[in-house]
């Protein structure tokens, strides 16, 4: 099998900036030192097999893998650009989403909704089988209407019905049934041997298949919707969870609101609703913790080079914001860190 080899190119870009998705590095090396079988079509930054050509370009990659040992990676706190879809074909495994744990079993499906925060492995990965499936809907915020490509044929009132019951649905492990399974199996069929005939017109009819399969499943199921799911504030939430991740970029109030979508009257309000604090005084507040953690926890880094880190063109205005904030110098934190 040929590994993708992971390019620094974006899974999704629009107006307002560039975003990556996860690139599954964990699992390419268990892959690569034999710890783990895997079979996948993947493209960009997954690891498997190449799509052939352009076909179903919104399959972002379709596989399994399978463990038969306990082993000591699994993939941390992620996001992806598509809808995911995986399902646990024997053995267990621990997953989370947006902070909550759950212990996978044999005939669960999860469900998680484009860039939704979550993990594989609590850290460890059990025995087991996993497959998936990531297709693109065209999102990487909250409140964007979902597109779904344009050979899914489900009827557009049942499409509609789908894509409300994934988008406004906060529960992201459902128990499968049979349909579910077989449609899995087939599919990873496809991913295992890519040299196979009509191998995009048997991927185009087993994901929609796939579709079909959840639609029932979440039919006659209790479906508790939650239309805030995606709202404008949904999407300044998860920005400000993850700003202390970026927070050496040139943010300005305009740019943190247009990355959420917003104005800035609009974003602003969200803020100090979520924060009790003004954009700018919460960005100062996640550049000073980053700081202070960088200090204790890097002292190779120098002054200067964590108010670089952290967003500052100078380190003297750096040590004036930190010794408001701290009421002490960069210097003498680290000291009294190191000091204990």
């Amino acid at each position: 099998m040929t590994i993708v080899e992971p390019r620094l190119i974006p899974s999704f870009r629009d107006v307002d900036g560039v975003y990556y998705a996860d690139t599954c590095e964990p699992l390419r090396h268990a892959v690569e030192e034999g710890r783990v079988e895997m079979r996948a079509l993947a493209r960009d930054n997954y690891p498997g097999s190449p799509f052939p050509g352009d076909a179903l370009a919104e399959v972002r990659t379709v596989g399994f893998w399978d463990a038969g040992r306990t082993q000591n990676w699994g993939l941390d706190w992620h996001q992806n650009e598509g809808v995911e879809l995986t399902y646990l074909a024997r053995g267990t495994l621990g997953f989370a989403v947006d902070g909550t744990e759950y212990a996978l079993r044999r005939g669960h499906l999860t469900i998680t909704r484009p860039w939704q925060r979550h993990r594989v492995g609590l850290p460890d990965v059990d025995p087991s089988r996993l497959h998936w499936l990531i297709l693109d809907v065209g999102v990487r915020r909250p409140s964007q209407r979902w597109h779904w490509p344009d050979w899914v044929a489900l009827a557009p009132a049942d499409l509609a019905l789908l894509t409300r019951l994934l988008q406004f649905n906060e529960n992201p492990v459902w128990p499968a049934d049979d349909g579910i399974e077989r449609t899995f199996e087939a599919l990873s069929a496809c991913a295992a041997d890519p040299a196979r005939s009509a191998l995009e017109s048997e991927l185009r009819l087993r994901i929609n298949e796939l579709l079909l399969e959840v639609l029932r499943l979440l039919m006659n199921q209790s479906v508790a919707l939650d239309e805030k799911l995606a709202s404008s504030r949904r999407s300044v939430e998860l920005f400000l969870r993850d700003l202390s991740d970026c927070v050496d970029r040139n943010w300005t109030l305009d740019g943190m609101a247009a990355a959420c979508g917003l104005g800035r009257t609009q974003f602003c309000r969200h803020c100090q609703d979520i924060t009790n604090m003004t954009p700018i005084e919460y960005l100062n507040h996640c550049r000073m913790q980053t700081a202070a953690t960088m200090l204790n926890e890097r002292p190779e880094l120098s002054v200067t080079e964590v108010a670089f880190a952290t967003g500052f063109r100078s380190s003297q205005y750096f040590s004036l914001q930190f010794r408001r904030y701290f009421l002490t110098t960069p210097s003498a934190y680290r000291a009294a860190s190191r000091a204990g």
